[in-house]
């Protein structure tokens, strides 16, 4: 029985955003900023921007220059924007012109700043112990005084460990990041969403939440943010021994009824979900059975009464965390791969 062929719909609560980023920074004494990277987590920065603003963040996080420039359109003059990536070789006239404020990562970024843009601000990036970006301590130590003789409006740094609280990680990185700044009168951002949950002594001048504004863990009591509804194109009833999809991934040991729905992974839904997946109809848990296609995924229906018009795979009964579960990946990979082709509704 055909249906007419459709997107799926993807729901997108900014008021659930905002209130992620109100409760966030009611856990801390200090200022909370918002990280906006990656088009703000897949979401869409010129809506989730302006939100975050008008529910107070005075400053952003983005990774690189381009998307600062992308936000600093959104939000206007005022607000901050700051550059995780740094001052890039070819990045200074967008740093000059979207007001942006770089995260200096090396001796080299140092010195193509201030020849580049001398008085511009700038902040510091310190390694400690992720081995990811920022300096390490004796790059450091050697151009600390030389650094901040140029005046930076902040230093940071990130933990790597943070969404697991007893790991031995987060105490080292936190001594560590205390002994590079000690005596500096420079404010001071040490934590993200996982940090914030760490408590008081990580959370410094300044925390920036990503993850936790969006819905995903570790910040448990998050509002729920997103919603995927995905239209039924087709369902037909399957006889036992008969195969469903790709290389007959699934055979029918029983009777079975497929709905075919109108997403995969193209639209981010990604390939190794595979038959760990399910959605879900008004709570019911039903199974996709046979391969994630690039447009198509395939569900077991056959307990449900009548095939609706649509499957929902993240909302009020599965989260993007459990969702990014069936691949064994983490929500951030799904928020950031949820695809163009959706039907984007924003609540406001």
């Amino acid at each position: 029985m055909p249906k007419p062929m459709t997107t799926a719909t993807l729901t997108i609560d900014l008021t659930a955003i905002a209130a992620n980023w109100r409760a966030l920074d009611k856990l801390t004494d200090c200022e909370t900023a918002a990280v906006i990277k990656a088009d703000a987590y897949g979401l869409g920065v010129a809506k989730v921007g302006p939100a975050l603003a008008a529910a107070g963040a005075r400053l952003f996080f983005v990774a690189a220059a381009e998307e600062g420039t992308l936000l600093r359109r959104a939000l206007g003059p005022g607000p901050g924007i700051c550059v995780f990536s740094g001052h890039m070789p070819g990045d200074a006239d967008m740093i000059r012109a979207a007001n942006l404020t770089p995260l200096i990562n090396s001796v080299d970024q140092l010195l193509c700043h201030v020849e580049a843009l001398p008085g511009h601000p700038f902040g510091i990036q310190l390694d400690t112990g992720m081995n990811r970006l920022g300096m390490e301590p004796a790059e450091w130590s050697a151009v600390r005084d030389i650094a901040i003789a140029q005046k930076p409006v902040m230093i940071m740094s990130h933990l790597a460990c943070a969404d697991a609280p007893d790991h031995l990680m987060n105490q080292m990185q936190l001594d560590n990041f205390n002994d590079m700044t000690e005596g500096i009168d420079i404010p001071r951002s040490l934590s993200a969403t996982g940090g914030i949950l760490l408590g008081d002594k990580y959370h410094f001048d300044l925390t920036r939440p990503g993850v936790g504004l969006y819905g995903g863990l570790p910040y448990i009591d998050a509002t729920p943010v997103v919603s995927l509804d995905v239209p039924v194109i087709q369902f037909r009833d399957v006889a036992a021994g008969e195969s469903v999809g790709y290389a007959n991934a699934f055979v029918a040991k029983s009777p079975t009824r497929v709905a075919t729905v109108a997403a995969g992974y193209a639209d981010g839904l990604i390939r190794a979900m595979g038959a760990q997946a399910t959605f879900t109809h008004e709570g019911h848990k039903l199974p996709v059975i046979g391969r994630v296609s690039m447009d198509m995924i395939t569900v077991d229906v056959s307990s449900l009464p009548d095939v609706p018009e649509h499957l929902q795979l993240i909302g009020t009964h599965q989260s993007v965390d459990t969702v990014a579960g069936f691949a064994d990946t983490i929500g951030y990979e799904i928020l950031t791969s949820l695809g163009a082709r959706y039907d984007r509704i924003y609540l406001t």
